[in-house]
C-alpha cells in the first residue's frame, strides 16, 4: 500500500498537521507518519502524543500509554497527560490515571497562584489544595480552572454533592468545558443520578463520538437504570475496538450476569483472567455467581497471585474472598474461613465504620417513632399505594421474595434502589446517621410530608419499565428508615425478610459487596448490626401494629406455597401459580442471588453457617439475644 509520508526537505508542523487530519479516519496511516517524523527527530513530542493517540484509536492501549508517557516525558506541560489517563484507565490503572489527570490539570494551569493548588492536588495534599483554591475563588468567583479544580478535591475526599454543586456552577460559566463536563457526568453517576448523567453524556458524545471513556461511563449509567440491552450492546461495541480493557470486559460481564446471559458474563470473565490474571475482582465476580466451581489449576492461579507483593490491596481482597468460595465448595472449611476472614481484614481497614453510630441511630428512631406520633400525623403523606419495600439484613433471602412477586403480573421488580438514603442523608444534614436526622421529621408539616413522599415516586420513576400497578425496592438498609417510609408513604407496604441471625450474619460476612455494607466486614460489627435492627423492628410493630410484614427465610424454604400465599393476602394481590414458578422468569436481577434465584427453591444454605461455627464466636456473643429470642422478634 503506498503511503503518505513527510519529505525530508518539509516541516515538521506540516507532517503533524496532515497526521492530524488523518487520525480519525485513517489510524493506521496516521501512525505510519508519526512514525516517520519521529525517525528523522526521535526526541518530538507531539509527535509521541500523535503515535499515542492514533494507537489508541486502533485499540493497542500499552503501546498508547507508553508512546503517550514518552511525550509526558518530553513535554511536561504538554497536552499528553488527560491522553495517557484514559489509556490507564482502559488499562486499569486507576492510580495511574487519578495521577495522569491530576497532572493534566497542573499543565492545563499558567496561573502562578493556581500552579500551587495544582501542585498539591498532584502530591494529594488535598487539605492545602482545597484552601489555596477556595482563597482563589474568593479573589476570582469565576475561574472555572478554579472551580474545576475544587470539585475534584471534593470528590476526591466524597463530598459528591459539593463536587456535583461546583461542577455545574462550571458549566453555567462555561458550557464547552468538556473536561467539567465529563467529570460532572462521573459524578452524577457515582450520586446514582443516572438520568442526569446520560444527558450529560449525550452532551460529550455529540462533540466526540467514539470517545470510549464516554461511552463506558454511559453503559453503566444504562445499567444503572436497568436498560442492560442498550448497555451491553454499548459494551460489546466498545470492546469490539478497544478489546484491550480488562475492565471493560468486567463491566460487559456483570451486566450479562444481571441480564441471566450466563454463558456470554463467564466468557468475559474468563476473558479478563487471561488478559489480566492478577485482576482480584474477576475471580470474586466468577465466585458470586454461586453456581460456578473453580477448578484445582484456577484455584492454584489465585494462590500464585496472592504471593505476588506488587498486587494491590483490592486485588488481594477479592482474591481471598474467591478462595473463601472455592474452599467452601470443596468442603475444606478451615481454609475457606481462614481466606474471608483475612478478605473482610483487609476490606474493613478501608471502611469508616463505628458500630456505636448505628446503635444510636437506632434508638434515636425508636424514641422518636411512637404510636402517639404515627397518630398525629395521621393521613399525611403522599397517598401513592407503587411501592413495596423488602428490608431487613442482605443475604437474608430478600431477592427469592423479590423473584417471586416480580413473578405475578401486577408487580415490577427493579432493584435496591438507592433514593430512601440518599433523601435521608439529604434530611440529616449530608448524614445518615447524627445531625438532625430523623428529629427534622418531627418539624415538618404536612405539605413538606407529602412533598417527600411524591419525591419519592418521582425519583424511581425512571426504573419501572412496565405498566404494572406496583413495583418493588429491594434495599435492604431500608430497614434504618422505616419510620420515614411509613410517614412519607403511608399506602406502601413494607416486607421485613428475616433469617437465623447465625445464617444471616455470616452468610454477609462472607460476601463481599460492590458498595455499601460496611458493617459486614467484621463479626461484631455485623452482629450488633442485626441486634439493632431486630430492635428497631420490634419497636416499630409496637408502634405500628401490623404495618410490617414479616418474612421468615426458613418458613419460605419450607413451605413455599402457604407463605406466598401468606405474602399475597398482605399485599392485597390474587394468588397466581407464575409466583411458584419464579425460577423461570427471565427479568434481570441485581443482586448476588441473581443465579440462585433462576433456579427452584433450595434449601442447603439454611444451616451452611454451622460449618464455621468454632470461628463464629464473637458473632454469638455481639447477637446476645437476637440469636436466642429468634424468630420471636
Amino acid at each position: 500500500m503506498q503511503t503518505s509520508v513527510p519529505e525530508q526537505t518539509g516541516s515538521i508542523q506540516e507532517a503533524l498537521g496532515h497526521a492530524r487530519v488523518l487520525l480519525r479516519a485513517n489510524p493506521s496511516l496516521a501512525l505510519e507518519q508519526a512514525q516517520e517524523i519521529l525517525k528523522a527527530d526521535p526526541d518530538e513530542p507531539r509527535a509521541h502524543y500523535l503515535q499515542g493517540q492514533a494507537l489508541a484509536h486502533m485499540g493497542r492501549h500499552q503501546e498508547a500509554a507508553a508512546a503517550l508517557r514518552r511525550a509526558t516525558e518530553l513535554e511536561p506541560d504538554g497536552p499528553a497527560w488527560r491522553a495517557l489517563g484514559d489509556q490507564l484507565t482502559l488499562l486499569d490503572d486507576a492510580a495511574g490515571a487519578d495521577a495522569a489527570y491530576a497532572q493534566s490539570i497542573k499543565a492545563s494551569v499558567r496561573d502562578p497562584h493556581l500552579m500551587q493548588a495544582a501542585i498539591a492536588l498532584v502530591e494529594g495534599k488535598l487539605a492545602i489544595a482545597e484552601q489555596l483554591l477556595r482563597e482563589r475563588l474568593r479573589a476570582s468567583p469565576t475561574d472555572v480552572a478554579a472551580i474545576r479544580m475544587l470539585a475534584e478535591v471534593g470528590a476526591r475526599l466524597g463530598r459528591f454533592e459539593d463536587a456535583e454543586k461546583l461542577l455545574r456552577r462550571c458549566l453555567e460559566l462555561a458550557p464547552s468545558f468538556h473536561a467539567a463536563r465529563h467529570n460532572y457526568a462521573i459524578v452524577l453517576h457515582r450520586e446514582s443520578k443516572s438520568a442526569e448523567a446520560l444527558r450529560q453524556l449525550d452532551v460529550l458524545l455529540k462533540a466526540d463520538p467514539e470517545n470510549p471513556s464516554y461511552q463506558f461511563l454511559r453503559a453503566a449509567a444504562l445499567a444503572r437504570i436497568g436498560e442492560y440491552e442498550d448497555a451491553i450492546a454499548i459494551y460489546r461495541d466498545v470492546l469490539a475496538k478497544y478489546p484491550g480493557s480488562a475492565r471493560g470486559w468486567l463491566s460487559l460481564g456483570h451486566a450479562c450476569k444481571t441480564a441471566g446471559l450466563r454463558e456470554e458474563s463467564v466468557a468475559a470473565y474468563e476473558r479478563v483472567i487471561a488478559d489480566a490474571p492478577h485482576f482480584g475482582e474477576v475471580y470474586w465476580s466468577l465466585a458470586n455467581l454461586k453456581t460456578h466451581p473453580f477448578s484445582d489449576a484456577v484455584v492454584a492461579g489465585m494462590n500464585q497471585q496472592l504471593k505476588r507483593a506488587d498486587i494491590s490491596d483490592e486485588d488481594r481482597f477479592h482474591l481471598h474472598y474467591a478462595l473463601g468460595k472455592a474452599y467452601e465448595d470443596k468442603s475444606d472449611f478451615p481454609k475457606s474461613f481462614t481466606h474471608y476472614a483475612e478478605g473482610a481484614r483487609i476490606r474493613r481497614t478501608g471502611l469508616d465504620y463505628k458500630a456505636d453510630e448505628t446503635t444510636h441511630a437506632a434508638r434515636d428512631h425508636a424514641a422518636l417513632f411512637t404510636r402517639a406520633f404515627f397518630e398525629a400525623h395521621k393521613g399525611q403523606g403522599s397517598q401513592a399505594a407503587d411501592p413495596i419495600f423488602i428490608v431487613g439484613l442482605p443475604r437474608s433471602g430478600s431477592t427469592l421474595i423479590e423473584q417471586i412477586l416480580a413473578s405475578h403480573s401486577m408487580v415490577e421488580g427493579t432493584m435496591e434502589l438507592p433514593d430512601i438514603i440518599a433523601m435521608a442523608k439529604r434530611l440529616g444534614g449530608g448524614k445518615v446517621r447524627g445531625g438532625s436526622y430523623p428529629g427534622v421529621l418531627a418539624e415538618l408539616g404536612p405539605d413538606q410530608i407529602k412533598a417527600l413522599g411524591d419525591e419519592y415516586i418521582a425519583r424511581t420513576r425512571v426504573q419501572r419499565k412496565t405498566g404494572r400497578p406496583f413495583f418493588i425496592d429491594k434495599m435492604p438498609n431500608n430497614s434504618q428508615h422505616v419510620g420515614l417510609i411509613h410517614l412519607m408513604l403511608p399506602n406502601a407496604k413494607i416486607i421485613d425478610a428475616r433469617r437465623h441471625p447465625m445464617g444471616a450474619c455470616f452468610s454477609a460476612f462472607k460476601q463481599h459487596f460492590a458498595r455499601g455494607q460496611a458493617f459486614t466486614y467484621d463479626l461484631t460489627d455485623v452482629g450488633r448490626y442485626y441486634a439493632d435492627y431486630a430492635e428497631l423492628m420490634a419497636r416499630f410493630d409496637e408502634a405500628a401494629p401490623g404495618r410490617v410484614h414479616r418474612v421468615l427465610y426458613e418458613d419460605m424454604i419450607g413451605d413455599t406455597e402457604a407463605e406466598v400465599r401468606r405474602l399475597l393476602d398482605y399485599l392485597g394481590l390474587p394468588f397466581e401459580p407464575a409466583c411458584l414458578q419464579f425460577h423461570a422468569n427471565t427479568r434481570a436481577v441485581r443482586t448476588a442471588s441473581s443465579e440462585q434465584v433462576r433456579q427452584p427453591i433450595y434449601s442447603g444454605a439454611v444451616e451452611q453457617w454451622r460449618n464455621y461455627e468454632q470461628w463464629l464466636q464473637p458473632l454469638k456473643t455481639a447477637l446476645g439475644r437476637a440469636a436466642a429470642d429468634y424468630p420471636r422478634q
